[in-house]
């Protein structure tokens, strides 16, 4: 092992799994949303994170969007 490297010299490469690569967020879910997960995570042996990633992944890959219909309060 050297003593010394010149890092000017190394020849970085990008990660090829940095798309992959998760990232922690925050989000506030309704308690229904979780047990609904967690339940399904019971039945599958998946945690229910590992689910809501993998159904979330999902909506992405086939363009799923959300029906949203707005009401004004009366």
């Amino acid at each position: 092992m050297r003593d010394n490297y010149d890092i000017a010299e190394l020849n970085p490469r990008k990660n090829p799994y940095s798309d992959k690569l998760k990232r922690q967020v925050t989000i506030n879910l309704k308690n229904t949303t979780i047990e609904y997960f967690k339940k399904l995570a019971e039945e599958t042996g998946i945690p229910y994170q590992n689910l809501i990633d993998l159904y979330l992944d999902d909506c992405v890959k086939n363009g799923v969007k959300p029906d949203v219909k707005w009401q004004r309060p009366a």
